[in-house]
């Protein structure tokens, strides 16, 4: 079962450590995922098989909270790509797309973006409600 901690992993993953300040919202938006699939998928519990895509969720929807509420606790969140550019021999890959012509703030709504958007996997799982 997914819960606060695994979403705090989550989000130290991007560069941001939650503070105890941040617990209830944490808990708050563990709780509106789990109710969110429980209802899209009429399951008394979050499967097994959905765990990772609740704590994306979760992530997704604490990170759109404190960008909208508290937006400068956002600053230590890394939103470059980790690998711009590898050159080996003659071969040359360039992952930073876009880079140029994206705001930081728009690479943060990108990032909460995808990790909001899970529907298709939840519908996997759902369950015809009578």
């Amino acid at each position: 079962m997914f819960d606060a901690g695994a979403v705090k992993k989550r989000l130290a993953a991007f560069g941001y450590e939650a503070g105890e300040g941040d617990d209830f919202s944490l808990s708050f938006c563990v709780e509106k995922v789990r109710s969110s699939i429980k209802n899209r998928t009429h399951l008394h519990a979050v499967p097994a098989g959905l765990e990772g895509a609740a704590v994306d969720m979760a992530a997704g929807e604490f990170l759109l909270a404190k960008k909208a509420f508290a937006p400068g606790s956002l600053a230590g969140i890394d939103l470059g790509a980790a690998v711009k550019q590898i050159q080996e021999g003659d071969t040359n890959t360039v992952f930073a797309t876009g880079e140029g012509s994206m705001t930081a703030e728009q690479r943060l709504d990108t990032v909460i973006s995808r990790l909001l958007s899970r529907e298709a996997e939840i519908l996997h799982y759902r369950r015809l409600k009578w």
